[in-house]
């Protein structure tokens, strides 16, 4: 199976996090293994920023993967990714989901589809 699957119903392209982003979005997903790993939440504090953090920290640890899992408050430089709603994963500089808390296990398909 590739980056990208059909919905059955209308037969339009899912992104691989499977929260309906578009293609545009999910493109950047691409080959994003083909250097050092930074990954990235960007959060303002709050609960569900926090559950991004650690479900992603748990998802590199179980993958053992080499990366820092870094998490970024500062509004200044979540609104220069491009950023509107939050919490946020960035894989290597490029914003791959938002606005929305992944599991762990969401998180693990993700950097999986992304050659990790």
């Amino acid at each position: 199976m590739g980056l990208f699957s059909f919905g059955k119903k209308d037969k339009k392209p899912v992104c691989a996090c499977q929260s309906n982003c578009s293609m545009t979005e999910t493109k950047k997903i691409e080959n994003l293994a083909n250097s050092n790993c930074v990954i990235k939440v960007l959060g303002t504090g709050c609960q569900s920023c926090h559950t991004l953090l650690e479900n992603t920290k748990t998802a590199v640890s179980n993958m053992n993967i080499s990366a820092d899992v870094e998490y970024i408050q500062d509004m200044a430089q979540i609104a220069g990714y491009g950023v509107m709603s939050v919490p946020a994963l960035v894989i290597n500089e490029k914003p791959v989901v938002m606005g929305k808390v992944l599991k762990v296990s969401e998180v693990e398909d993700l950097l999986k589809k992304a050659g990790f």
